[in-house]
């Protein structure tokens, strides 16, 4: 399913009132062993997974080529490449993979973060990618997201100097949820990417509903100096396969490979080259995805808690309760939620799970805060 396609699909389901449409995907449910089963007393929504994958047609690839996993998975990783790129519209030097995303933020932090580059970044966003700068001897330049909690490009813009190697964005943002305007993102990436890298963290971005959002990915067709990571940890439901990838300027995307330190490994190759092919689970995945989120926003309402509209598969609030009390409390009744994001610590992120296991949390919530 292209980009245009689902976006048009997930606006006429989300008009259609309740998921009117979901009648055809319903039956899907029963294709997942776990998706339908009984809710077993703990909540896991503390880490943005989706609890229904993997699919069943990739555990039957999983399950078919289990020979494979004594194998080396180099030999693997050409098909998923080609597919990859098609899927990108770019060249297949163009494309890293990686042990889920993060390995990709990781090389990059080393690479430009290394003997003391400085890189620019939002704050509070999704720090393996600073850590690991910083780690090697980077210094981060944190700016304060803005009132609405999304990036703050202007002032991002302003702490760019002559010594900035990188500068790193997430969007939709993870822990606020929030989207930038499409015009600005590209404008900035653009203008900037002559003075410094930009890195286009994209692990949410298939929950995008925005029509014709686009991916960063334009502007390495174009040639600028962008690196875009994707997952297939979300949407696709492979988090614990670890499989991700980069996509870059031929150029970068070598020299991002040379500092790889683990790679990825055969089963998940093949996972995520039938992840990309079954177009059945994503559309469910993401139905299940925006149900869930208006049953998170409909508590939240309720009980008159600010929050913020989600690009994402979770929801950032503000409890009004110190995240370290809130997680302690939340726990007690059976739900894990997100760990804490100075310095927005009176605010909670809570991924969008199961449906039993959202009105586990909407039940928790309501004693706990009230």
């Amino acid at each position: 399913m292209n980009t245009t396609d689902r976006r048009n699909w997930l606006k006429t389901v989300a008009l259609g009132g309740g998921f009117t449409l979901l009648g055809g995907l319903q039956g899907y449910a029963s294709l997942t062993p776990d998706a339908q089963s009984p809710f077993k007393g703990l909540a896991k929504l503390n880490s943005n997974e989706n609890p229904f994958g993997p699919s069943e047609s990739v555990r039957k690839v999983i399950q078919e080529n289990f020979e494979v996993g004594c194998r080396y998975p180099f030999q693997y990783m050409k098909d998923l490449v080609r597919d990859i790129a098609k899927k990108e519209e770019v060249s297949e030097d163009c494309i890293v993979l990686t042990g889920g995303s993060t390995e990709g933020l990781k090389a990059a932090g080393l690479v430009y973060g290394l003997e003391g580059g400085e890189i620019v970044a939002a704050d509070p966003t999704f720090q393996a990618l600073l850590r690991y700068a910083e780690y090697f001897g980077g210094y981060v330049h944190r700016v304060p997201l803005d009132a609405s909690l999304t990036h703050d490009l202007d002032a991002m813009e302003r702490r760019v100097t002559g010594k900035t190697r990188l500068i790193f964005i997430c969007n939709p943002n993870n822990p606020s949820g929030t989207l930038l305007d499409s015009g600005k993102l590209r404008d900035f990436c653009s203008s900037t990417a002559s003075r410094a890298v930009v890195f286009s963290d994209e692990a949410y971005y298939d929950y995008i509903t925005e029509p014709d959002y686009p991916s960063m990915t334009s502007l390495v067709r174009e040639g600028y100096n962008v690196i875009v990571s994707k997952t297939f940890s979300k949407v696709y439901g492979l988090a614990g396969m670890r499989i991700g990838y980069l996509v870059a300027r031929p150029d970068i995307a070598s020299r991002l490979q040379d500092s790889l330190m683990a790679n990825t490994n055969s089963l998940a190759i093949l996972a995520a080259k039938q992840a990309l092919a079954d177009t059945d689970f994503y559309k469910f995945s993401l139905a299940q995805n925006e149900k869930c989120k208006d049953m998170i926003y409909a508590q939240l309402d309720q009980m008159n808690l600010p929050y913020i509209k989600s690009h994402t598969n979770f929801v950032f609030f503000k409890s009004g309760m110190p995240i370290g009390n809130l997680i302690e409390k939340m726990g007690a009744e059976g739900v894990q939620i997100g760990r804490p994001f100075p310095p927005l610590l009176d605010w909670a992120r809570i991924s969008t799970g199961r449906i039993e296991e959202v009105e586990a949390f909407n039940r928790g919530l309501q004693r706990v805060l009230t």
